[in-house]
């Protein structure tokens, strides 16, 4: 359920601002959606895993916060993100 290290460094890379920035908002937002699709795939196998589906109330939550956060902050950075990871339609 968790990422791979391949697969977060990928996500990192990707969304980094610079060479050694791991904690920005914009990677933050971009682990946190990687985890969420991860675990939307284990419950279409899974349905009664009510545990997980906690855990993944909590990420979803979390990543709300960290968009608000990034949208009253700096709203150019946002629309960008949300367009790159296909948040909203």
């Amino acid at each position: 359920m968790a990422l791979f290290g391949y697969q977060k460094a990928a996500v990192v890379k990707k969304f980094q601002r610079t060479n050694m920035d791991t904690g920005s908002s914009e990677v933050q937002i971009a682990l946190l959606t990687a985890r969420i699709k991860d675990l939307t795939s284990h419950f279409d196998m899974h349905k009664k895993d009510h545990h997980s589906r906690y855990g993944l109330v909590a990420l979803v939550n979390r990543r709300k916060k960290l968009l608000s956060y990034l949208r009253n902050n700096e709203p150019d950075k946002y629309t960008k993100l949300i367009a790159d990871l296909g948040l909203r339609k």
